[in-house]
């Protein structure tokens, strides 16, 4: 048995290893890939293998974009750290996923339940058409809510109580009215496509914010926009000039 792991952490990387070291003792574990562009390389240079483990959020993007460039036959079992979004169209779709930290009786279930589907069928294990399609949203069904990790916490943050989302090292954070900050499991690309456009808008390349989060603006060189939001931002907010005419049609409401 064949696999490929697709996963930026590397104590992430070690532990899936380990526990599959334990799980398949015979199995051959190709080198780790960690980025949605090593992993399109790796493809094209490579066989396809028995079974792929795939992180969601990779440090270039998420896993999905992978399989817009790359056809794949084989099984996939996606790890998350808490996706609710991603997890309800694996469900409608029939794909596994594993919460992290990946508990070992979880991977070891995963594994035998697609060799067991493999054994009975040739037909993919997953329709990687169907999964990007109930990853987009329908008309305007956007996202309503998040689910976010503290500690060892979990709990839900509706969408109305964001004011802004920004990446800051490697990682995407929401900031929700009173000030409390989380990562969340996407990155700006896909939350521009998800969100609702008249009440969230990409300034730049590090903030996408909401209407109410407004506080003052002031014009700035070259025809941008300084923004003062609220809850302040931990870094200067300007919306690059690029965006500035767009930006100011969102604000009439014009889009």
């Amino acid at each position: 048995m064949t696999i490929l792991i697709i996963e930026d952490e590397e104590p992430a990387f070690k532990r899936l290893q380990k526990m599959l070291k334990e799980i398949e003792p015979g199995h051959t574990l190709h080198n780790q890939v960690v980025s949605v562009s090593s992993a399109v390389k790796w493809f094209s240079q490579n066989n396809l293998p028995d079974l792929i483990i795939s992180d969601i959020q990779l440090s270039d993007g998420i896993s999905f974009d992978i399989f817009k460039q790359v056809e794949i036959k084989c099984p996939i079992i996606f790890t998350t750290a808490y996706d609710q979004y991603a997890i309800d169209a694996f469900k409608v779709n029939s794909v596994d996923y594993l919460l992290k930290p990946v508990a070992k009786e979880e991977l070891e279930h995963a594994v035998k339940k697609f060799k067991e589907r493999t054994a009975v069928s040739s037909e993919p294990a997953v329709d990687i058409n169907k999964l990007l399609q109930a990853l987009q949203p329908a008309g305007a069904d956007y996202k309503k809510r998040f689910v976010v990790r503290y500690g060892e916490h979990i709990k839900t943050i509706d969408t109305e109580e964001v004011v802004y989302f920004y990446t800051e090292d490697k990682a995407t954070f929401l900031c929700t009215k009173d000030a409390r900050r989380f990562v969340v499991d996407f990155n700006l690309d896909t939350l521009d496509s998800i969100l609702d456009p008249k009440l969230f808008f990409r300034i730049n390349r590090q903030y996408i914010i909401s209407i109410h989060s407004i506080s003052e603006m002031f014009a700035y060189s070259k025809s941008r926009v300084l923004i003062k939001l609220n809850p302040p931002s931990k870094h200067e907010t300007i919306v690059s000039a690029e965006r500035s005419a767009d930006f100011k049609q969102w604000l009439g409401d014009e889009k």
